[in-house]
């Protein structure tokens, strides 16, 4: 069984823009079901896709099946098959051994910096990049499906 513990942080901009990083990679994805207990997410990168299902959160955990799928196949569904969508482009920062994902949000949730770190437990101890300020995990605004269809842009 497939079991995500992740918080979600707000990011600094100006810290961030400072920091040393990666290549981002760029995401399109979007939402074949969005609903309070399930979604079901088709997501591209420029190199491949993947089909993601995810269950409600109870409290930092939820259940979350995620499979490659051609990224040709991807496309095509989130063309023909999405309800809703968002592009960000996303940097993996390595920090005590934990991989930070920081998503810097394109389109109508431009200026939206998130960083995601996945846990094994949901009472793991990890050390905060300088660049993290706010901890938003429990707030719905800031879960990608939910910019999908109410962007950073409109608040």
């Amino acid at each position: 069984m497939g079991v995500e513990i992740e918080r979600k942080f707000l990011v600094d901009h100006e810290q961030w823009s400072q920091t040393p990083k990666p290549i981002g990679t760029y995401f399109r994805q979007g939402y074949i079901l969005s609903e309070e207990n399930k979604t079901i997410r088709i997501r591209v990168t420029p190199d491949e896709g993947f089909i993601t299902i995810k269950g409600s959160t109870q409290g930092i955990s939820r259940l979350e099946f995620e499979y490659k799928i051609p990224a040709i196949d991807a496309e095509e569904m989130l063309n023909n098959f999405a309800i809703s969508e968002l592009e960000k482009r996303r940097y993996c920062v390595e920090i005590a051994g934990k991989v930070w994902e920081v998503d810097e949000f394109l389109g109508a949730n431009k200026g939206l910096l998130v960083a995601e770190i996945e846990l094994e437990s949901e009472d793991e101890k990890f050390i905060l990049p300088e660049w993290i300020t706010t901890e938003v995990t429990g707030d719905e605004r800031y879960y990608n499906s939910k910019l999908a269809v109410h962007p950073f842009k409109e608040w």
